[in-house]
């Protein structure tokens, strides 16, 4: 396989032209997917197998949260990825109350999934539905997810980034391993969740994901996106948990 390839230097769509190279099959060269969608040779690894999940409405009561969130594919190259998201409906096309997640391959996208449950989500709500490019905003989210573009490569904090369609509202969130703190079973070193990283310093971290994430979602200096901890969400009853942090 070739080398992994920054995100960043690829085209938004493969209709787009960012990337250099590529020729015929006769010169030996290389073909990407950006060249030739049919007949190309070479794939682009990304950093991370990712997972897409799927919630699907719920039909009554009855329902559990197990038989509505159902696992769709992973994938491992920038090709794949293109792929999927050709294929499946877009975000405003969906019913409400349905869920998009995408997490790293072997993290469920559950507050009690071990990987997760001592975590937290940045999150924003786009409450005027009409006026704004979902399906635009989740595929840029989406890429800086896979790019790992919203954090360091030594963070280690991105877990997966959800999207929600509600009756009054669609949201966007990023799900992080820790909240700024160190965690059972993580070690010593200075990693996420490990007791080597400060609290501080772990918060820091955290801040600059949410700082990021607010420059994907295109929001001016005034609207500020939100962090909160599963647990607290968990005990509030709800997925708007009062927020440990802004950005």
């Amino acid at each position: 396989m070739s080398e992994q390839v920054d995100l960043t230097t690829i085209p938004i769509s493969p209709e787009g032209g960012n990337v250099d190279g590529g020729a015929s099959e006769d010169t030996g060269k290389t073909i990407t997917v950006f060249h030739d969608k049919d007949n190309f040779n070479v794939k682009h690894p990304l950093s991370n197998r990712w997972t897409l999940w799927f919630t699907k409405p719920a039909s009554g009561k009855g329902d559990n949260w197990n038989e509505l969130l159902k696992e769709v594919i992973t994938f491992e190259s920038v090709e794949e990825f293109w792929g999927i998201y050709n294929n499946i409906a877009p975000v405003s096309e969906l019913a409400l109350k349905s869920d998009y997640h995408l997490f790293k391959e072997g993290v469920r996208p559950e507050w009690e999934d071990p990987q997760n449950k001592h975590g937290g989500k940045w999150s924003y709500q786009f409450k005027d539905k009409r006026s704004v490019n979902i399906d635009e905003l989740w595929l840029h989210t989406m890429l800086a997810a896979i790019g790992e573009t919203l954090e360091d490569e030594e963070d280690g904090e991105v877990m997966g980034v959800v999207v929600n369609v509600r009756k009054a509202f669609f949201r966007i969130g990023v799900w992080t391993r820790t909240i700024g703190k160190s965690i059972p079973g993580r070690g010593d070193g200075d990693i996420a969740g490990g007791k080597g990283r400060s609290a501080e310093k772990g918060k820091d971290i955290l801040l600059a994901i949410g700082k990021r994430f607010k420059t994907v979602l295109k929001l001016p200096p005034n609207e500020l996106v939100e962090f909160s901890g599963h647990t607290d969400s968990a005990h509030s009853g709800s997925t708007r948990a009062k927020a440990k942090f802004t950005a």
